[in-house]
């Protein structure tokens, strides 16, 4: 089914939205939830919250790419499943890592919170993404925005982990620069 002929069952509020979304895009919200989560259970719990968090906001939205919308969700839910049962504590596993390798980049500033600020800089790390080669960015998205592993990565692109690592720094070093000249305080 496409993606429009579902967002249209969203808005007839027709229960059978739900199980088209999930034939077309569990696997694919399972994946980001396990590479955030590492926890069957939680990463199920993840998944359907997205199908029920989509039900209440389809309609009134009516997203431009439902695979986005629906790994956004999946990819919020996880982090906070994923703070909630790792407070007061760093775990072992790539989003510790993950996080502190973006701590590089921002610092999490009170004005980031701004909207404007935040459209900004979103259209700032969008034009940088665009402006590196196809594989760098790649790289970049696949452990920035769906936490898979180094190791993973390097086995993806027949690389060693060493170079996906230097790659993935190399790429922060100048996202960094790129966002500094344009006056963002890191």
């Amino acid at each position: 089914m496409e993606d429009h002929d579902i967002i249209k069952l969203y808005f007839d509020r027709n229960e059978s939205a739900i199980s088209e979304t999930a034939s077309k895009y569990g696997k694919y919200c399972r994946t980001i939830a396990m590479n955030i989560l590492h926890d069957n259970r939680d990463a199920e719990e993840c998944v359907n919250d997205t199908y029920l968090n989509t039900w209440n906001s389809i309609p009134p939205q009516k997203p431009y790419m439902l695979s986005v919308f629906l790994g956004r969700i999946t990819r919020n839910l996880s982090f906070n499943k994923y703070k909630y049962n790792h407070a007061d504590k760093r775990g072992s596993g790539e989003i510790p890592m993950i996080l502190d390798e973006l701590d590089e980049i921002v610092s999490g500033e009170e004005y980031v919170e701004d909207e404007i600020m935040k459209r900004e800089l979103v259209n700032e790390i969008n034009a940088f993404l665009q402006s590196i080669s196809l594989q760098k960015r790649s790289i970049f998205i696949l452990r920035y925005w769906y936490s898979e592993s180094i190791s993973s990565i390097a086995e993806r692109f027949s690389l060693t982990e060493n170079t996906v690592s230097v790659t993935l720094n190399r790429i922060r070093k100048k996202l960094h620069e790129h966002l500094t000249e344009r006056g963002f305080i890191l």
